[in-house]
């Protein structure tokens, strides 16, 4: 195994919630996927919730090394929880063709939120035979 990136990521949770004030349901399935928002609305901490997922979703991207380039868009990078809680991250779209083609095998996930914000870690990981181009 291989690290072939890492990002990190922080936010104000004050933010996402004038975002989500602003602009609604237009912000939120823009940025999340159906999944991520019935998640999300259905915890007690919305906000740090959608926060949190915001910080995972940057974060995965500064680990791919590419940002928003290369026709990646949020909806591409969706947060999942297990039974227990513990964070995993799906890619899609544009996202999953990237990691596929630089060899990264699998996105690990650490996310922390407060009230006041959220921050999220991103850990790229490839197999041992790889070699990453970036």
């Amino acid at each position: 195994m291989n690290i072939a990136g890492i990002g990190t990521d922080i936010v104000e949770c004050l933010r996402i919630a004038q975002m989500i004030e602003r602009h609604g349901e237009l912000f939120l399935t823009r940025v999340y996927t159906e999944r991520e928002i019935q998640y999300c609305s259905s915890r007690k901490a919305a906000t740090q919730h959608y926060a949190g997922r915001w910080a995972a979703k940057e974060a995965v991207l500064k680990a791919m090394g590419t940002g928003w380039a290369k026709g990646i868009s949020w909806r591409d990078i969706e947060v999942r929880n297990d039974e227990g809680g513990r964070p995993s991250i799906l890619l899609g779209g544009a996202a999953r063709e990237l990691c596929e083609r630089r060899g990264v095998r699998e996105m690990l996930i650490s996310i922390s939120h407060c009230r006041s914000h959220a921050t999220a870690y991103a850990l790229a990981v490839s197999s041992d035979d790889e070699d990453i181009p970036f």
